[in-house]
C-alpha cells in the first residue's frame, strides 16, 4: 500500500514539473513574438485553468530572465500586456477577505472600486470631451481628474513598502520588480500627460493616446492584484504581518477612499507602546533607551542606516519625515526598497563605500515644496571595516532663507 501511495505522490510531482514547463515554454513563446491567439489556444488545450501557485512560480522564473535580458521598457511592457491577456480567465480565482473590514485586502480593494469608479465616471467621458473638442475647459477638466487619478501612488506605495518586503521574506520577489515596475510605468504616464495638458500645443493624438495606456494599464493592474498578487499574498502572510501592514498603512495613506474599519483580530494581543526601561552605556554617557530614542526622533533630519550586508535596521521617526519609510523596510535589502529603475544607483554607492573608493556622497533635489539635501556616509569600525551605511535627509529650503545673523545675546 505504502508502494502505491508513493508512486501516486511521484506522479504528482511529476505532473506539477510538466505543467511548470510548459508554463515556461508560454513564456519563451511570447518572447519570441508568438500570436497570443495562438498561445492562449495552447494554454486553454494543455493547461487550463492555472492556479496562483503555479503563477507565482512562473513570475519567479520571468523575473530571473528578465533581468538577465535586461529588457527595454517596451519589450517589457510588450510581454505583460500578453501573458496577462493569455491567462485572463484562466486562474483559478480564490476568495479574498473582502468581507473584513479594515483587512488590509479590504481596503486594497475598496480603493480599487474607488478607482474603477473614477475611471469610468470621470477620466473616460473627460476624454472623450478632449477628443470632440481641446477646449481650455475640457484641457482643465482632463488635468483634474489626472490629478485624482495619481492618488494611486499612495495605493502602489503600500504596496511596494509594505506587502512586497513580506513577499520576499518567502523568496516571493517577482512582485517587487515586475508589478513595481509597471507601477512605475502608470505613474510616470500620468506626470507626462499632466505635463503635455498644462503646457498644451494642439498635439491631442499623444495625449488621447497616452490616456488610453493610462486606462488601459490601471485596469490590468487591478486584475493583476486581485487575481495574482492578493491571493499570492493571502497564501503566504501571516495574521500577524497582516496587522503589521494595517499598523502601518496610516503613514502613507490611502487612495480615494479610507478603510471602513480599524481591524483587530480577537487574538491580537500587542502593545505598541512597550519599551524597555534598560540603559545602554556608551562612549561619551548612558542613555535609556527611551532618551536615545526621543533623541533621535527630535533631530531636524532623517536617519537610515543599513548593515554590511544591505540589511536596512533602523531609520529615525521624526514628526514630518521627507519620503515614507514603513517599519516593514526592517530587515529588507536596502535594494528591493528602491525603484527597479534606481536600484543600480544604489548598488553603485554601496560598492564605492565597501571598497574604500569613497566616504561620502551627495545629492540635492526639489521634492514637492522642500529643496532636499541627501547625504550618505560609509560607517567604519575602528580597524576601518566598513559596518555600513547612514543615509541622511534633511530639508535645507530654511537654511538657504538665512541672511545676517542671530546672536544668542
Amino acid at each position: 500500500m505504502s508502494e502505491f501511495i508513493n508512486n501516486r505522490e511521484q506522479h504528482g510531482i511529476d505532473q506539477k514539473s510538466e505543467r511548470l514547463e510548459l508554463l515556461k515554454t508560454v513564456f519563451w513563446d511570447i518572447y519570441n513574438g508568438k500570436n497570443v491567439d495562438e498561445v492562449k489556444a495552447f494554454v486553454d488545450e494543455k493547461l487550463g485553468k492555472v492556479t496562483v501557485d503555479e503563477i507565482t512560480k512562473l513570475s519567479q522564473y520571468q523575473r530571473e530572465i528578465i533581468e538577465e535580458k535586461d529588457m527595454s521598457e517596451s519589450e517589457f511592457q510588450r510581454i505583460s500586456s500578453a501573458h496577462l491577456t493569455i491567462m485572463e480567465g484562466n486562474i483559478i480565482k480564490i476568495d479574498h477577505p473582502q468581507d473584513i473590514p479594515g483587512h488590509p485586502i479590504h481596503t486594497f480593494c475598496r480603493e480599487n472600486r474607488e478607482i474603477e469608479n473614477l475611471l469610468q465616471s470621470k477620466l473616460i467621458p473627460s476624454i472623450e470631451e478632449f477628443e470632440k473638442e481641446d477646449s481650455p475647459a475640457n484641457i482643465y477638466k482632463l488635468v483634474d481628474n489626472c490629478n485624482l487619478l495619481y492618488d494611486i501612488d499612495k495605493h502602489f506605495t503600500r504596496k511596494e513598502q509594505l506587502l512586497f518586503p513580506y513577499l520576499e521574506k518567502y523568496g516571493i520577489n517577482a512582485p517587487s520588480v515586475n508589478m513595481w515596475r509597471l507601477d512605475d510605468y502608470i505613474r510616470d504616464a500620468i506626470k507626462e500627460v499632466k505635463k503635455l495638458l498644462t503646457n498644451y500645443n494642439g498635439d491631442k493624438e499623444k495625449i488621447l493616446s497616452t490616456l488610453q495606456y493610462i486606462v488601459e494599464q490601471q485596469t490590468a493592474m487591478i486584475y493583476r492584484e486581485e487575481h495574482i498578487l492578493f491571493p499570492m499574498s493571502l497564501s503566504n502572510l501571516t495574521e500577524d504581518e497582516w496587522i503589521k501592514i494595517a499598523q502601518e498603512s496610516d503613514e502613507i495613506g490611502y487612495c480615494l477612499t479610507e478603510p471602513a474599519a480599524v481591524w483587530k483580530p480577537e487574538r491580537m494581543d500587542i502593545d505598541a507602546k512597550a519599551i524597555s526601561n534598560g540603559y545602554i552605556k556608551l562612549e561619551t554617557g548612558v542613555l535609556s533607551l527611551n532618551q536615545l530614542e526621543l533623541m533621535l526622533n527630535h533631530l531636524p533630519i532623517d536617519i537610515t542606516f543599513i548593515d554590511e550586508n544591505d540589511i536596512v535596521r533602523y531609520f529615525s521617526h521624526g514628526k514630518e519625515r521627507i519620503f515614507a519609510r514603513t517599519k516593514a523596510i526592517i530587515g529588507r535589502t536596502v535594494q528591493n526598497c528602491h525603484p527597479p529603475k534606481s536600484a543600480h544607483i544604489v548598488e553603485a554607492i554601496l560598492e564605492d563605500f565597501k571598497s574604500g573608493k569613497k566616504e561620502t556622497e551627495d545629492f540635492w533635489i526639489k521634492f514637492k515644496d522642500k529643496y532636499v539635501y541627501i547625504r550618505y556616509f560609509a560607517v567604519r569600525n575602528e580597524q576601518n571595516e566598513y559596518m555600513g551605511t547612514l543615509e541622511f535627509t534633511q530639508n535645507i529650503d530654511p537654511i538657504q532663507a538665512i541672511e545676517g545673523e542671530k546672536r544668542i545675546l
